[in-house]
């Protein structure tokens, strides 16, 4: 698949309203100070098939903050843990065995993150329903 728009087309012809249309329809994230940091990190890491990025490609179905340990003190001062929960675009994908592990990688990066497990998941099967309208956009799937 061939990008028809880049990227920063998308966004001046958006404008204000292109970070609503960068979520993707179900897409859940946790209500966090991390947040935006976490869906950035995401945002960095693309489909080597699709040059869109996996957050956009709605492959990114679930992010949670864990709740620290028994006997451990929540503050500012914690690192939080992460579990993913995330699909490929199909079974057969040719990096399958690297992307959760790209996912790790890059959510290890923000500071306040102590750990980060990535699930792959089956259900709901992927398909272009997932994504978000800026990748719509980008790809032409209107």
């Amino acid at each position: 698949m061939k990008a028809v728009a880049s990227r920063e087309m998308v966004k001046q012809a958006m404008g204000d309203e292109f970070e609503s249309m960068s979520e993707p329809p179900q897409v859940s994230l946790p209500d966090h100070s991390l947040k935006k940091a976490i869906r950035d990190g995401l945002a960095e890491i693309y489909d080597p098939e699709i040059p869109v990025n996996i957050y956009e490609l709605g492959l990114v179905y679930k992010v949670d903050v864990l709740p620290p340990e028994e006997g451990e003190q929540a503050s500012s001062d914690t690192d939080v843990d992460l579990y993913v929960e995330m699909t490929l675009t199909s079974p057969g994908c040719p990096v399958a065995g690297k992307m959760p592990g790209w996912v790790q990688a890059e959510l290890m990066k923000i500071d306040g993150v102590g750990s980060v497990e990535v699930n792959l998941v089956w259900d709901p099967v992927w398909g272009p329903h997932l994504m978000s309208e800026t990748a719509k956009l980008e790809l032409n799937m209107f």
